[in-house]
């Protein structure tokens, strides 16, 4: 599905996830690993993960945030320590080397945070062999989740599948080049383009948010 202005298609997350595992039926019972990017992507995969009856695991990776303008990203880090640039808005806006790293670096010691946060509330999940369904709550710029397919390249999957609710048209063709499949229940072709837009329900997760749901998925499956 395509769509030239926003409309509300999701009523939130976890209804995504459901619409968006009726995409991956194929995946049903089967020898994949749905892998959520925090912190908006893990209820999704969660709902994915339970309905499809597939081990659950996580992929951290964050954008690398302008200075002086977090809210753009200029890249993403994974992580493993996989790093991807945007190459064309680091020229733009003059970013050098040092700037670079220095930003970066700060992304990593939110990243190593995270995964400390995390790790304690899960299992570690082989990929080697299985099909890695990487899943977020929407596509922007999509250089979150080229970093997060490059990293995930790096744990032999048999096959990578991009999974999301919405994804801007741009994203979604940057992705069919990186990723083995791409999946979304909706493509925006709205030069302004918002993920909250699709959704009726949207509000920015926490840590403690992501904790609560790895305590109910380890409540549910490994009693």
């Amino acid at each position: 599905m395509d769509y030239t202005r926003a409309q509300i298609i999701f009523e939130n997350r976890h209804d995504a996830g459901r619409q968006l595992a009726a995409e991956l039926s194929e995946y049903s019972n089967s020898s994949a690993v749905v892998l959520a990017i925090p912190n908006g992507g893990v209820p999704i995969a969660l709902e994915i993960g339970n309905t499809l009856k597939i081990d659950f695991d996580l992929v951290i990776c964050r954008k690398i945030p302008m200075p002086l303008n977090p809210g753009v990203g200029f890249g993403a880090v994974v992580d493993d320590g996989t790093l991807i640039l945007n190459e064309e808005a680091v020229a733009r806006i003059g970013l050098n080397r040092q700037q670079i790293e220095y930003e970066a670096s700060r992304v990593r010691a939110d990243i190593k945070q995270r995964s400390m946060l995390y790790q304690a509330t899960r299992p570690l999940v082989s990929m080697t062999g299985k099909a890695a369904i990487i899943v977020d709550d929407g596509l922007a710029s999509g250089y979150t989740m080229m970093a997060a397919v490059q990293s995930v390249r790096h744990r032999r999957p048999r096959e990578i599948v991009v999974a999301v609710p919405v994804a801007s048209a741009n994203a979604f063709a940057k992705l069919e080049g990186a990723a083995d499949k791409v999946v979304a229940c909706a493509r925006a072709l709205m030069p302004n383009y918002h993920i909250s837009d699709f959704y009726q329900y949207w509000q920015d997760l926490s840590d403690n948010d992501v904790i609560r749901y790895l305590k109910q998925w380890q409540t549910r499956h490994f009693r």
